[in-house]
């Protein structure tokens, strides 16, 4: 372990500023999350501000009218958001109330799932941007099992998601795969594989033998999973949320445990930092690769149980709805870290559920893409972020501190743990 140990700390000093960059980018921090967030909604608001017709109209006939304007529509805007997002204090009964959070969490368990798996592929150094492909991969397992067998009812549930992991698990790893024996770049790879997925979605789509719809005239859609397979509502029919928000908090402490408190965690970490010094360590990088991506797309085949049996209704290929990509920014907003992936999922989720809201209130809702776009842009430019609040670049020592505590914190946990067994198997 004292040898691991010593290139884990080694391996900062030996990482290229390049390499330094991205897993500071991939990574991230807390502050400088928060911050990037802030800076977005601002962004957002100057774009309320700008192509808002009543502060166009103060500009040019009521100067004194500006700043109320300009309250007014960014305090409409924003406002809509909240009512449709989080909590709608004009519904005329609590149900109403309560319902734009339940879409919240109904529309950010996929986010939440997706991301933890590109999250997962980033503290590898792996750049896994074909979320969106496993999801449709996950999509045809799910939806085959749940048309196709007839089981009793949480049998078929569990086997029909159990399906959507395995189907994606496979995709990712035929990408770790390549990586780990030609050395094939897995942006390019991945990007490959989605439209290979799409397309070979739609296939089974449009074949009666395989996923069409019984006396379907040829359109790419599924049947209807079985209600034997359909992920049960949480709060009644009157709220969309199903167990599928389960699942995420699941995966979240799924993905905690194994990158924090495992030893499998330690070697991902490891080979993130530098494989080189991983390799020189004792870790199979090159079978290291393979199950990281493995288990990476298996978080994107929960997203895609979500999606496919979840909505009700057979699915087609725009079921998907671009949530692997959304996934990308999901994991980077989180620092590709557990609660950090939770929190931007929700975050993004309530962005999804404030769109028709912002719209009903004359609000553009592609303001809220401009808001994601320049998350994502500050984000990916810790200099920009430190250079506008006047932050402290971090150095070389601070790093190696910093993982240095992380870990000896993580050996603490797993003394205890063991400590914890040997007791009782002692008794």
């Amino acid at each position: 372990m004292s040898k691991k140990l010593e290139a884990q700390e080694a391996a900062p000093e030996s990482m290229s500023r390049f390499e330094k960059a991205l897993n500071e980018i991939m990574v991230g921090d807390g502050l400088r999350t928060g911050l990037s967030i802030l800076l977005g909604f601002v962004v957002g608001a100057i774009f309320m501000v700008v192509f808002n017709p009543d502060v166009d109209y103060a500009f040019s006939n009521s100067p004194g009218d500006i700043l109320p304007a300009i309250g007014n529509t960014i305090g409409a805007g924003y406002g809509a958001l909240f009512q449709g997002a989080i909590f709608n204090p004009s519904a005329g009964d609590f149900v109403g109330m309560i319902s734009p959070l339940t879409q919240t969490l109904q529309l950010s368990a996929p986010l939440i799932l997706a991301g933890l798996g590109v999250g997962l592929g980033f503290r590898l150094g792996l750049f896994n941007i074909g979320a969106g492909g496993q999801i449709m991969m996950g999509l045809g397992g799910a939806i085959w099992v749940s048309t196709r067998m007839s089981m009793p009812p949480v049998i078929h549930m569990l086997a029909a998601v159990l399906a959507a992991m395995v189907f994606a698990a496979v995709w990712g790893a035929i990408v770790g795969f390549l990586k780990a024996r030609t050395g094939a770049n897995e942006v390019i790879v991945t990007i490959m594989l989605n439209y290979v997925a799409l397309y070979l979605l739609t296939f089974m789509l449009r074949e009666p033998y395989l996923l069409l719809a019984k006396g379907s005239p040829g359109t790419p859609k599924s049947d209807a999973p079985a209600a034997t397979a359909t992920l049960p509502k949480l709060l009644g029919d009157q709220f969309s949320l199903n167990l599928g928000f389960v699942f995420a908090l699941i995966g979240v402490l799924v993905f905690w445990l194994l990158i924090e408190r495992s030893t499998i965690g330690f070697r991902y970490r490891m080979i993130g930092l530098n494989d080189s010094a991983a390799r020189s360590a004792g870790i199979n990088v090159e079978r290291t690769y393979i199950a990281a991506m493995a288990v990476s797309a298996a978080f994107a085949g929960l997203a895609a149980a979500n999606q496919a049996l979840g909505l009700g209704d057979g699915i087609t290929p725009s079921v998907e709805a671009g949530i692997g990509f959304d996934a990308i920014t999901v994991a980077l907003l989180g620092g590709s870290r557990a609660g950090g992936i939770l929190l931007a999922g929700l975050l993004f989720g309530a962005f999804e559920a404030g769109k028709p809201a912002m719209q009903f209130n004359g609000v553009s809702p592609e303001v809220l893409g401009v808001i994601q776009a320049f998350i994502v842009l500050f984000i990916a430019a810790p200099p920009l972020i430190r250079a506008i609040f006047r932050l402290p670049s971090p150095t070389e020592k601070q790093l190696a501190e910093k993982a240095a505590a992380a870990e000896a914190k993580r050996q603490a946990s797993n003394a205890r743990l063991k400590k914890f067994f040997s007791r009782k198997g002692a008794n």
